[in-house]
């Protein structure tokens, strides 16, 4: 492994897997951390999240060669700029947002003497914090890299390596595509399900009580997204909005259709739709990427993965 020295910037649920994450399968590398809260530092310490915890940024990356911005995507510039003066001038700079066209000018605008190669990890669970962190987060799980141009290919492969040996599949493409792939696949999803979980709290004729008592198990599922962490898809939604309203209104249409279906009693079109929809849940379990046993086989806590960010 090229790197030697991994500063983590954010100690929740991604910095925090990260660095148990080397720990177990790159005991050789030197891992610091910081995180703006004093309680979730002092957390981190405790968990042994990384091999020492700082009380300032600077002090988290200075010797580093390899710094992972673990934070919101709208605040990346600012945690950027706070290491400036601290960080090597040859760090691979990188991060796990989950919109990368807007982290990438942040981080370069913020670094610009720096490498900068983003890197999204798609892979979570609706808890956040330094608790929530675990090593095997990115076991068989997506990592999506995307390099800039004429980037540098010796460190790229480097990062690429890093992700593979913490488990992670790699697949590497620009940052557009990967913004109009996740906002489809993930960020439209998490705003239905706030969406529709909002709805239902709003509802004057059933009440609060009686949403939770009988939730069947779709609902229970929106439940479990929606409670993902409210600042990390703020700052989504926000920093990816040209391809979430892109798909919001693609959705937007197809709900009509379906809208109109039911009103004119139209069950071909339902049955067509449906039985369409059901095959892409199958390949999903084919390609590993979930399962098909009772509750999706999520009966225990590393079983519990989805996507957060």
């Amino acid at each position: 492994m090229s790197f030697q020295r991994l500063a983590i910037i954010g100690l929740g649920l991604q910095g925090g897997s990260i660095g148990l994450a080397v720990q177990e399968f790159l005991p050789k590398i030197a891992t610091t951390g910081y995180d703006i809260s004093p309680e979730s530092r002092a957390r981190a310490a405790e968990r042994g999240l990384v091999h020492k915890v700082c009380d300032t940024a600077g002090e988290a990356v200075r010797d580093a060669d390899l710094v992972i911005f673990c934070v919101p995507p709208g605040v990346m510039g600012d945690a950027a700029a706070a290491v400036r003066d601290g960080i090597a001038p040859n760090a691979l700079v990188s991060d796990v947002g989950s919109s990368k066209q807007a982290v990438a000018k942040a981080l370069g605008e913020a670094l610009p003497d720096h490498l900068v190669i983003p890197a999204h990890p798609v892979a979570g669970t609706e808890n956040s914090g330094p608790d929530a962190g675990f090593a095997h987060l990115f076991r068989n799980r997506w990592c999506i890299v995307t390099p800039p141009e004429h980037t540098d290919l010796v460190k790229l492969s480097a990062l690429v390596e890093f992700w593979e040996t913490l488990g992670a599949n790699v697949e590497i493409m620009t940052a557009e595509h990967h913004d109009l792939v996740l906002a489809v696949t993930s960020h439209l999803p998490h705003l239905i399900a706030y969406t529709i979980v909002g709805t239902a709290s709003d509802l004057e004729d059933v009440t609060q009580s009686e949403v939770i008592k009988y939730s069947a198990g779709g609902f229970r599922d929106f439940t479990r997204i929606a409670a993902s962490d409210p600042t990390m898809w703020r700052d989504v939604f926000l920093s990816n909005k040209e391809a979430v309203l892109t798909m919001l209104q693609r959705f937007t249409e197809d709900l009509t259709a379906l809208q109109r279906a039911i009103r004119i009693g139209d069950g071909d079109t339902l049955f067509e739709h449906f039985a369409r929809t059901r095959a892409i849940r199958r390949s999903i379990i084919e390609e590993g990427q979930d399962d098909s046993r009772p509750d999706f086989g999520r009966g225990d806590h590393e079983g519990v993965q989805g996507h957060t960010g």
